[in-house]
């Protein structure tokens, strides 16, 4: 084997074993209807539907639990929606204005807007996490 080859394979050993399993608890869901949707983003993607680490989980009335498993040590922010219809996506008023639930980390104030990635930040170190915060209706 080449050089490189053995130090991607080291390299790729050494970040799976410093990754750490993210446990949401998202309170405040209303009913059983579709899923509901967890992302972590870091900063660069927060607010964007291309974050790198997602699952989601049946919605039951209540709190539900999303483990993310396999994410590597960083800053990161969670958001999380009730997608009732199962389509997807968040959906939206024709003003914008989001029609779903939805969640941030550290239950970040959401008010004439999202809110800032710093209120909802979090760290992740080598050890698994367990973060809770609910949705808004």
């Amino acid at each position: 084997m080449s050089r490189v080859v053995i130090l991607a394979a080291c390299l790729l050993a050494a970040t799976a074993a410093h990754a750490a399993t993210i446990t949401v608890s998202i309170s405040g869901v209303r009913n059983s209807n579709g899923h509901v949707l967890v992302a972590l983003c870091t900063k660069a993607d927060f607010l964007r539907p291309h974050c790198p680490w997602k699952a989601n989980v049946a919605a039951t009335p209540g709190t539900v639990r999303v483990d993310i498993p396999d994410v590597p040590p960083g800053i990161y922010a969670a958001q999380a929606f009730h997608d009732e219809n199962d389509n997807g996506r968040l959906d939206r008023t024709i003003l914008g204005l989001p029609k779903e639930a939805m969640g941030f980390s550290n239950d970040a104030p959401i008010h004439l807007g999202p809110p800032r990635f710093d209120a909802a930040a979090f760290s992740v170190g080598a050890q698994n996490e367990h973060i809770a915060f609910s949705l808004r209706y």
